[in-house]
């Protein structure tokens, strides 16, 4: 994990971003609704714009930062997105409204594990990026890497987990059951026989998933 003083480094490089981006940022501080960190959504945006996706699924919209992010970035992209809190969904449609990408994403209101055929009718995907409960990771992985396309990515958040996953003992029992959830994900991911996944020790851990021999 990049130091503090790393972080604060690379975050003061980056191009300012526009009021309604740095109001979702603040909205998602203040009311504790986890996004991306910059750093680590800067670089996934960089992956984004080097494979140049036509449709990515994302799981989690949370208040939909991730989704407008890649809908700026990529304004070719459409984006499947799916979000399961109520009151989240109706964030994310309100700010996605307003940033004026509308037409480029499409968000479900349900649970990931339980919408698979309507993901199915709107895919192959490009991209998939999971960003949702860290428990059912290799759920929504098993579920959805089938619609992904034969030279698409799968990129999944979180990770590292703050770190958790490198450390000892964890007093917190449900933060325990997690990290153990997590580094049991990292491990079959890595091992997986149909993809190669290599983690980037940035935000909260990035994995970047290719299908093998492609």
């Amino acid at each position: 994990m990049l130091s503090n003083k790393l972080i604060d480094y690379l975050e003061a490089l980056y191009p300012s971003r526009d009021e309604k981006i740095v109001e979702m940022e603040k909205y998602a501080k203040e009311n504790n609704v986890p996004i991306m960190e910059l750093v680590g959504i800067e670089t996934m945006l960089q992956f984004l714009r080097v494979s140049e996706p036509k449709n990515i699924l994302e799981i989690g919209t949370a208040i939909g930062y991730s989704a407008i992010r890649m809908a700026k970035a990529l304004p070719e992209t459409s984006i499947v997105t799916i979000e399961r809190d109520h009151d989240r969904y109706e964030k994310a449609i309100q700010y996605i409204s307003e940033t004026d990408t509308s037409s480029q994403i499409h968000v479900i209101f349900g649970d990931a594990l339980e919408v698979e055929s309507e993901i199915k009718e709107k895919g192959p995907y490009d991209c998939i990026f999971i960003d949702a409960a860290k428990g059912q990771y290799r759920h929504f992985f098993n579920i959805y890497e089938k619609f992904l396309s034969k030279e698409g990515l799968i990129i999944t958040d979180n990770v590292l987990f703050k770190g958790l996953v490198a450390e000892g003992e964890i007093e917190n029992k449900r933060i325990r059951s997690l990290v153990t959830k997590i580094k049991s994900y990292n491990e079959w991911l890595l091992a997986h026989p149909d993809y190669q996944t290599t983690i980037l020790p940035v935000g909260d851990g990035i994995a970047v998933s290719k299908k093998r021999g492609v």
